[in-house]
């Protein structure tokens, strides 16, 4: 069987943490509906719906929840037509850290319904919160077995990943002064994450390398373009040898990450994003960064973090100069998305017209031209400045963002930091809370796969 994984957004975190722990030390229940993402061999469930089944309705104690399945019928329903898993999630307030024999009665009973109602062999899951939030569950089998789900990701302000079962890893010696400043646990997580970078560029290289001195277990880099002589002024590790024999811009990447030889495993796709490989690629990730200057890049890698309940980190640099040596603006800004809350398109940072040029130039470039000449379509700006200092510095906040979030540290919340803006002409950082959800993506959270893919005609398979 293939690894099970779970998926679940922050906002959807806490709802189920306030409705399983209302204070009075009894147990309590909620059940929830997930999208599901096959992969090669990894099973991810992404959390779309949760349903708390009222405390009035159920009989409770401290070791005990007896409650009624009505409310799990239309969930059924909707899990039968659409191959989507049942979750059930319930609490042990002693902080008991095992399934009870109860436990397993009432699994055995309510998955064998399960099963028969959906008609099909993909895993449900079952889950336990105890009082710290802490989530740990199992993966109910057809057969009715057990089977340890490998982890559980909540994707909200603050990162949180839990690995139930998973074995302690000694942290090895190149990792050492990261654990004197975050610990042994959160370099055991960076172990365990698997990281996809989109673009690997002037900001793509440089978080590559960061990701990977950091300890990541594995990258899944994505970049269809091949290192060109201007290109060497920004991409990292790049040559003149490789401009002249025109290699994959992911390659050079890849074999630096090789030369380091600290065990970052990774995966190359020399491609669009806006394919359906490297959807279903980056579909298995547990963040994402974006280090693209276009529109439809961010527009589609944000829909697929919002598709399959992944966390997303952009980076974009904005440098304004009349080639001269007059300088109108240089300043970055990093954007931390969760995937149920505001997107990029929602904070403004492009429009739909730009993403439809971008698409077109991309698809059609004698139709892309012909419409910008006629006026139909707004020309995309395909030179731009691009200076290694300002991308190394806005390609820093990015990563120090993420292990903000990976590992809480600041005096203020995290929530307060959604959006953060360095001017190198001001000298200043301004930091803006996270906004409400975006109207556009906020109905497609936790579908996971579809078909087609991301609900995108051109990818569809």
């Amino acid at each position: 069987m293939s690894r099970v994984k779970l998926r679940i957004t922050g906002r959807q975190y806490a709802t189920i943490k306030r409705h399983l722990f209302p204070g009075d030390g009894c147990e309590a229940v909620a059940v929830g509906l997930c999208g599901r993402h096959n992969g090669s061999d990894e099973h991810i469930l992404t959390l779309r719906t949760v349903v708390p089944i009222s405390h009035a309705d159920c009989e409770r104690d401290p070791c005990h929840v007896k409650w009624p399945t009505g409310q799990l019928l239309p969930l059924l329903e909707e899990a039968a037509k659409r191959n989507m898993a049942i979750v059930k999630i319930h609490s042990h307030p002693t902080g008991t850290n095992q399934f009870s024999s109860t436990d397993d009665k009432s699994d055995d009973a309510i998955f064998s319904s399960v099963y028969a109602w959906t008609d099909t062999d993909d895993p449900h899951v079952s889950l336990v919160m105890v009082p710290n939030g802490d989530l740990w569950g199992r993966v109910i089998l057809e057969s009715g077995a057990f089977a340890p789900l490998s982890s559980v990701a909540v994707a909200g302000d603050d990162l949180l990943f839990w690995y139930p079962g998973a074995p302690a890893h000694k942290v090895p010696e190149f990792a050492r002064r990261h654990a004197q400043l975050f610990g042994a646990g959160t370099t055991t997580r960076l172990r365990n994450l698997t990281i996809g970078i989109v673009g690997c560029s002037g900001t793509g290289s440089i978080v590559v390398e960061l990701l990977a001195r950091l300890g990541v277990g594995r990258l899944i880099l994505v970049d269809p373009d091949r290192v060109e002589e201007k290109n060497l002024n920004r991409i990292i590790n790049a040559t003149k040898e490789d401009a002249f024999l025109g290699r994959f811009k992911v390659e050079v990447a890849a074999r630096v990450i090789a030369q380091m030889g600290l065990g970052t495993e990774v995966q190359l796709i020399r491609d669009n994003l806006i394919t359906p490989d490297s959807v279903k690629a980056l579909a298995a990730s547990d963040v994402v960064f974006g280090c693209m200057d276009g529109a439809e890049g961010r527009y589609v890698l944000n829909r697929l973090a919002t598709f399959y309940l992944i966390p997303y980190f952009d980076v974009g640099i904005r440098l304004d100069a009349d080639g001269e040596g007059g300088i109108a603006q240089v300043c970055g800004t990093v954007h931390a998305l969760q995937p149920d809350g505001s997107s990029l398109l929602s904070r403004g940072v492009y429009t739909m017209d730009r993403v439809e040029a971008e698409g077109v130039m991309r698809t059609n470039r004698a139709l892309y031209e012909k419409q910008v000449r006629q006026g139909y379509l707004r020309g995309v700006d395909e030179e731009r400045p691009a200076v290694v200092s300002v991308n190394m510095q806005l390609a820093s906040m990015a990563v120090n963002e993420f292990l903000a979030r990976l590992h809480p540290y600041r005096y203020d919340k995290n929530s307060g930091f959604a959006v953060v803006r360095s001017s190198l002409i001001q000298g200043h950082t301004y930091c803006e809370p996270e906004g409400t959800p975006c109207q556009v993506l906020s109905r497609h959270v936790g579908r996971g796969d579809v078909t087609p893919l991301l609900d995108m005609p051109e990818l569809s398979v």
